[in-house]
């Protein structure tokens, strides 16, 4: 993950001079651009600092050893509900978001009610039913 880290967080000494380069190309009257260039650098760092942290914390996984073995990264790689409809359904309340931008505010409102059912009941989606644990 050191790999992952360094390629995100070399991100910002890319953007960050970038978006001085593009403000003083534009003579500092867009200010956009600007402003989203250095948000993606944040990111970046943000994105880079992360996966660090969590290199440190996991150590060498098989894709960072060069002797490592196929079978070394077998195995379960996470927990994953392959039957959730709560994904689609909080997808379809961003989207509706989104939507409430371009169209009006008041339809944002609708969105985030629907968010917020869709985000308890992924949550909770363990707890009750077929699948309780």
């Amino acid at each position: 993950m050191k790999i992952e880290s360094w390629i995100f967080g070399s991100g910002v000494f890319f953007f960050v001079p970038v978006s001085l380069v593009y403000g003083f190309l534009t003579n500092w009257s867009e200010w956009v651009g600007i402003l989203g260039i250095l948000l993606l650098g944040g990111l970046a760092g943000m994105i880079g600092a992360y996966l660090g942290f969590t290199a440190r914390r996991v150590g060498l996984r098989p894709e960072d050893r060069s002797d490592a073995e196929i079978h070394e990264g077998a195995g379960e790689q996470g927990h994953f509900s392959p039957w959730s409809w709560w994904p689609l359904v909080l997808g379809i309340a961003c989207a509706t978001g989104f939507l409430g931008l371009a169209v009006g505010p008041w339809i944002i409102f609708i969105a985030g009610g629907i968010a917020v059912v869709a985000l308890v009941g992924w949550v909770y989606e363990y707890s009750r039913g077929d699948h309780a644990h």
